[in-house]
């Protein structure tokens, strides 16, 4: 816990420079993939860099990065779901660059590289959240964004006798959404027994990790509307893996990002996510909402309880405030952006303009070349 609390005071003191474009973002509903992606990316391992003399006529822009394009891959859950997950290769990581390693499956092969499991919300899919994608693939991220069950291309279920029948998230329940983030059963993790969708994406980072790729080393996890909820319940899940012989199975997760979450979505509460204890105390976190986001203020009130030295919100038209004892917002492990706005969800992901360029600009001026 000391070593994850250190490591935690080290990434909150990457947030050095960052506060003033937060709170510029706040004016302006477009900013808000801009300062999320570059949130996500500090949080991740990025450290601050001196901003980039400014362009000139005798210094011509750099040519736009090549994004690859999004590849699809199939994984299977233990319940049998077919699960389709989209992969944003950093650029620098495209197979097709010169020097690069040979084309295959989708592979992850720089161990220095951050990566983010982006859950969409309930109703959408990997294309809702795609300007997201899109901006953390173009800052130098690895992306993967699934369909979650019951969306977009993730829709059948086999069973273990073979025969297949059709998901609707429509109809999901409580159980539904937990089996979504389902993480359990046994002692050795890789042997578990409950492995839901996106403990399905761990498990293909880890092999990753064991082929020479990486994955797990700079890991964030970022949702939206239920997606956020899923993603800090599972992240909560993957705190409680206890260590084994070989080594941790678990905290894994270097930072988390909730883009609306919401409370209670179909019975599923997040509030016991909130109460373990590496979520509750520990973990660095974002929560970004628009003017109407009741209950996403409502998660990040409870952060403030249990961080009351650690926070720093900026709520939409009131001047940013911080923790009493906080001697810079820089150090804060709870941050909350709301933009004056009212959007919600994904919709504050995509904006009136292309936020890939937006974050282009603001993360050249803090992040290094290669991470």
């Amino acid at each position: 816990m000391d070593t994850l609390r250190s490591s935690s005071r080290l990434v909150a003191r990457s947030f050095t420079g960052i506060v003033p474009l937060f709170r510029s973002a706040v004016t302006d509903s477009r900013s808000g993939a801009a300062a999320l992606v570059l949130w996500t990316a500090i949080a991740g391992g990025g450290r601050a860099q001196p901003p980039a003399p400014p362009t000139t006529a005798a210094q011509p822009p750099r040519p736009p990065v090549a994004v690859p394009a999004a590849e699809s891959m199939e994984l299977q859950t233990s319940d049998g779901v077919q699960l389709t997950v989209w992969f944003y290769r950093c650029p620098q990581d495209d197979p097709g660059r010169a020097g690069a390693a040979p084309a295959g499956p989708p592979r992850l092969r720089s161990a220095t590289k951050t990566t983010v499991i982006l859950l969409h919300d309930l109703g959408g899919s990997h294309k809702s959240v795609e300007p997201l994608a899109l901006g953390l693939q173009r800052s130098g991220c690895h992306v993967l964004v699934p369909d979650l069950r019951g969306h977009g291309a993730s829709t059948t279920r086999v069973d273990a006798a073979g025969r297949s029948d059709e998901i609707d998230a429509k109809l999901f329940k409580r159980a539904d959404l937990e089996a979504i983030a389902a993480s359990a059963g046994g002692t050795v993790r890789d042997q578990g027994t409950a492995r839901g969708d996106i403990e399905a994406i761990r498990a293909f980072l880890h092999g990753n990790t064991e082929a020479g790729g990486p994955g797990l080393g700079r890991l964030v996890v970022a949702g939206v509307g239920t997606g956020a909820t899923l993603a800090a319940l599972w992240t909560a899940a993957d705190a409680s893996w206890p260590p084994i012989a070989t080594g941790p199975q678990g905290r894994q997760v270097q930072a988390l990002v909730l883009v609306s979450p919401a409370w209670t979505p179909r019975g599923l509460q997040i509030l016991p996510a909130l109460g373990q204890e590496v979520v509750k105390r520990d973990l660095p976190i974002l929560v970004v909402a628009g003017r109407g986001d009741r209950e996403a203020i409502r998660v990040f009130d409870q952060l403030k309880r249990n961080r009351p030295q650690e926070w720093f919100e900026q709520r939409a038209g009131q001047k940013p405030t911080q923790a009493p004892k906080l001697e810079k917002a820089a150090d804060a492990t709870a941050v909350l952006l709301q933009l004056d706005t009212e959007d919600s969800g994904e919709k504050l992901l995509a904006g009136r303009t292309n936020p890939t360029e937006m974050v282009r600009g603001v993360l050249g001026a803090v992040l290094p070349t290669e991470r």
